[in-house]
């Protein structure tokens, strides 16, 4: 069975395969687990240094978020395509994490928006650039029948990263200023610093310990060029894509959660606890929802997965209380855990070795693409009408794309009933 022979290509498990991964998949996943680590130190205490200390507006917070996040889905788009054609993989991905180490002292030291923008664009543009190339390499690494549980994996390494580098905010905050409903400068401070120590550790350990994977040559002899049209990849993976862009217009940046939690009432030690909760329920399911994913097949789970999305979003629509949203936001991490190692399987099912870092690049790419609109949407429904309008939208995008999902199992003729 080939690779892209189907969109469900990775829904049957080979009998008596290894249960170790090769060597990629542990130091990626270790790799990802110290930059979550201090990445989570950070990215949920930023709509709150810039509302609270900068007095910066939910409009503005929602332009940097989606203008950032753009700039990583065009870089991604590029470096997938980068990697394709000159085959080198791994130092595409280690500039990426070097770059997004190097600019975090701008967050340490900004007095305004703009010098938050600027931290936050260099940020993105690091992710954009490592993040089609790393997951290639995953992909590269790893057979069909398990690459599901291998993306479940690094997923969960991820997250446990996550997990770890919120509990260390959570213990500097609750030191330096309590209960205090407001963030102060101070606070942000101190941890934007010592979130550099992990970042640097990340870049240090793929620097040493990533492989670049040789893909076989085609038995002709002649590689085959590399294409960066859509019109290159199977129609299935446009239809994919479709669903991802439209799903991602209402799936705005996690930082409105936030906003929705403090004006709720919750103070800033309890919203970094609901997204240590959020966290951990995506840590212990990522991998279990991997292999899922590996026996009834990626369509099937992601299907669930943006159901269960659409439903905790109406659920942080009609929310009234902070102990509603610490319930939806545990409950956000399963929506997490179901979906983002399928959607990564799935792409490398459909698309065939030597397209893959494009292929990845335009997953990304959309996904960073629809964040600037699918931000600003989402601020300007928070400002005009409500914080509920805006997660009623989600909910409703969420809807939209589910019925390109439903298509295409119907055209895959290998996906399980």
């Amino acid at each position: 069975m080939t690779e892209s022979s189907s969109t469900e290509a990775g829904a049957a498990t080979t009998a008596g395969a290894p249960r170790h991964y090769p060597r990629n998949v542990y130091v990626t996943t270790a790799a990802s687990l110290l930059t979550d680590i201090s990445s989570e130190m950070v990215v949920y205490l930023l709509p709150l240094f810039l509302t609270s200390v900068l007095k910066t507006s939910t409009p503005l917070i929602g332009l940097i978020e989606g203008v950032a996040e753009t700039t990583a889905a065009l870089t991604k788009l590029a470096s997938g395509y980068i990697s394709d054609r000159i085959g080198n993989r791994k130092w595409l991905a280690v500039g990426g994490y070097t770059l997004s180490l190097v600019v975090k002292p701008l967050l340490a030291t900004a007095t305004s928006w703009s010098t938050v923008f600027a931290a936050r664009f260099g940020d993105r543009l690091g992710k954009g650039i490592r993040t089609a190339p790393r997951d290639a390499l995953i992909a590269d690494s790893i057979d069909a029948a398990r690459r599901g549980a291998a993306f479940g994996f690094q997923r969960a390494g991820d997250t446990l990263g996550a997990f770890i580098g919120l509990a260390v905010a959570i213990g500097i905050v609750y030191w330096s200023q309590q209960r205090s409903l407001e963030l102060t400068q101070a606070t942000f401070t101190t941890i934007v610093w010592l979130s550099m120590i992990p970042a640097a550790l990340a870049v240090g350990l793929l620097a040493w310990g990533l492989q670049e994977r040789r893909r076989a040559a085609p038995l002709s002899g002649a590689q085959p060029p590399v294409r960066l049209s859509l019109a290159a990849f199977d129609l299935r993976f446009r239809l994919a894509l479709l669903g991802v862009a439209i799903f991602t217009l209402g799936n705005s940046a996690d930082a409105f959660i936030v906003l929705l939690a403090q004006a709720r009432g919750a103070d800033v030690l309890t919203t970094l606890l609901m997204v240590l909760l959020f966290n951990g329920v995506y840590t212990v399911f990522a991998q279990p929802f991997g292999q899922l994913s590996d026996r009834i097949g990626r369509l099937h789970v992601i299907q669930i997965g943006w159901s269960f999305y659409a439903l905790v979003y109406l659920g942080f629509a009609l929310s009234n209380a902070v102990w509603q949203i610490a319930v939806l936001w545990g409950l956000y991490g399963l929506y997490y855990a179901m979906t983002e190692g399928a959607i990564k399987s799935l792409v490398a099912d459909l698309v065939p070795g030597e397209q893959r870092g494009v292929g990845y690049g335009w997953l990304n790419g959309t996904i960073g693409l629809m964040a600037l609109p699918a931000s600003l949407i989402a601020g300007l429904l928070w400002a005009a009408l409500s914080p509920t309008a805006t997660f009623v939208f989600g909910a409703l995008m969420a809807g939209v794309a589910l019925l390109i999902i439903m298509r295409l199992r119907r055209m895959s003729p290998a996906t399980p009933t």
